[in-house]
C-alpha cells in the first residue's frame, strides 16, 4: 500500500457571503480535490509546505475568485450563473485523476498520508456529492440562525 499526499482526494465544504453590486449572496460549496488541485471547482491549484497551509491558500484563492466574479456582475442572476459556471466547468483531467485516486483507496493500494492524520477518518464519495447552491440573501424574509453557519470541512475519501 502506498502514500501520496499529493494525490490523495478530498472532499471539502465551504461556506460563504460575497456582497455584489446590489445584492448579498451567500454561497455553499461542496467540493472535491486532489490534495490540493482543485476537481470541483476545476479552475484552482495551490500548494504549501503543510497540508494546513495548502488548505488556506486554496481557500483563499477561491474567496478570491467569488470576490472577483461579484464585482463583474450587476445582478444577483449573473453573479449566480456565473459562480455556478466557475463550479461546473470540467477539468476532465483532474476529474479522472480524483476516480482513480478513489479507485486506488478502494483496492487498497492507496493510504492516507499520515500528513493527512489531522483529519477525520473519511467518508464515502457517494455520500457527499459535489454541488454548489447560491442563493439570495438580502431582501429575503428569511430568519437567520446560528446553525445556518459551517465551519470549512477537509474530509478524506475511504472506500
Amino acid at each position: 500500500m502506498a502514500e501520496s499526499q499529493d494525490r490523495y482526494p478530498l472532499m471539502f465544504t465551504y461556506r460563504d457571503v460575497i456582497s455584489g453590486d446590489g445584492f448579498l449572496a451567500g454561497i455553499t460549496l461542496s467540493g472535491r480535490a486532489l490534495m490540493i488541485y482543485g476537481v470541483r471547482p476545476g479552475a484552482i491549484a495551490e500548494t504549501g509546505k503543510t497540508p494546513q497551509e495548502a488548505y488556506l491558500r486554496f481557500r483563499n484563492r477561491y474567496k478570491q475568485i467569488l470576490f472577483d466574479i461579484a464585482g463583474e456582475c450587476r445582478t444577483f442572476e449573473a453573479f449566480k450563473q456565473e459562480t455556478e459556471r466557475f463550479f461546473y466547468e470540467p477539468d476532465e483531467e483532474e476529474e479522472r485523476r480524483w476516480e482513480d485516486a478513489v479507485a486506488a483507496i478502494r483496492s487498497g493500494e492507496l493510504t492516507k498520508p499520515a500528513a493527512l492524520s489531522e483529519l477525520p477518518g473519511g467518508e464515502a464519495p457517494e455520500t457527499r456529492p459535489s454541488q454548489i447552491t447560491v442563493e439570495r440573501l438580502d431582501g429575503q424574509r428569511k430568519r437567520f440562525m446560528p446553525t445556518d453557519n459551517v465551519p470549512d470541512t477537509y474530509i478524506p475519501v475511504m472506500a
